[in-house]
């Protein structure tokens, strides 16, 4: 059986590395570069902004790549390269490293989880839904920020992307990590479940853990919120 970090196709899509820079790194250096006039920008917004950036890279680069190590790799560069612009453009340094490291790992280990399961399921073609997702959960992740109270509750809880913003939000603000382990617990939880399904593929009976414990880690984030 093939390893789950790594997967060999004939040829890599070449259009998905473009789409996981453009997702992962252009668009939120553009939301910093937008929000370096504002008042404690990453203190307010960084949450939604990483997040969209660690999926973006972590996911899309694992489906395209099939190796769930080179997602993880790319999603905490990404967040490296973030934090940099945004130091370089004088915001304050966020004042919890192992708070935001904690949230960082977690995130990009859910994320490229979901992307190497969408290469080893689909093969080449995996990026393509990994691009799908990756724009769905942005466009909410987006909308949640722009427009508190728009969308409900349950649909927010349902999200991994959500999931990740709370949870850097949270380190970034330095409110503690106390509202921050729910959302954790979630990133965690879905990416045992989904590596889970990935090492067993073809078989299909772990779909249903995978799904149940996504139900699961999304009542407990409503609920416990």
């Amino acid at each position: 059986m093939k390893s789950v970090s790594y997967m060999r196709f004939p040829a890599w899509p070449y259009l998905a590395w473009p789409c996981a820079a453009l997702a992962g790194l252009v668009v939120p250096a553009l939301a910093i570069l937008l929000l370096a006039d504002a008042a404690a920008p990453l203190a307010s917004a960084g949450g939604p902004i990483f997040a969209v950036g660690l999926m973006g890279s972590g996911m899309i680069g694992a489906a395209a790549g099939g190796s769930l190590r080179f997602g993880v790799f790319l999603a905490l560069a990404t967040g490296a390269g973030l934090i940099i612009l945004s130091l370089a453009l004088g915001m304050s340094p966020p004042s919890y490293a192992a708070s935001i490291g904690l949230a960082f790992v977690t995130a990009a280990i859910s994320f490229a989880a979901r992307g190497a399961l969408f290469a080893r399921s689909a093969s080449e073609k995996g990026w393509i839904i990994a691009l799908g997702v990756v724009g769905g959960e942005a466009a909410v992740v987006a909308t949640a920020f722009a427009a508190p109270g728009a969308l409900p509750d349950w649909l927010l809880a349902l999200l991994p992307a959500q999931w990740a913003s709370t949870a850097i939000q949270t380190a970034l603000a330095g409110t503690g990590m106390r509202a921050a382990i729910r959302p954790l617990v979630a990133l965690a939880g879905t990416a045992a479940a989904t590596l889970l399904v990935s090492s067993l593929w073809p078989r299909r009976w772990p779909y249903l853990v995978m799904f149940t414990t996504w139900i699961g880690v999304s009542a407990l984030v409503l609920y416990g919120a």
